[in-house]
């Protein structure tokens, strides 16, 4: 199965892909071709670091936030003994 294709590193020396940003340099998707550095994933990778966070960064790992929440005693109370009950059954 003959492929007509470009190479990897033509087609992202060709413009189409843009050079990578600040935020993506210790990622493990970068490639660098004649003298620059390019996301092999994405074309435009300041975009996916727009809204805060790029979904295929190796190099971070979005901070997980476990957060305490007040629980109602009477509702505990009431959830507890119903799932009890639904247990007997």
């Amino acid at each position: 199965m003959a492929s007509n294709a470009p190479a990897a590193s033509e087609l992202h020396s060709s413009g189409f892909f843009n050079p990578i940003i600040e935020a993506c340099e210790g990622c493990d998707r970068i490639i660098e071709a004649s003298n620059n550095k390019y996301c092999q994933t994405y074309a435009y990778p300041e975009s996916k670091w727009r809204l805060g966070f790029c979904n295929m960064a190796t190099h971070k790992k979005p901070e997980i936030t476990v957060g305490t929440t007040k629980v109602n005693p009477l509702k505990a109370s009431k959830r507890a003994a119903a799932g009890s009950a639904k247990k007997k059954k």
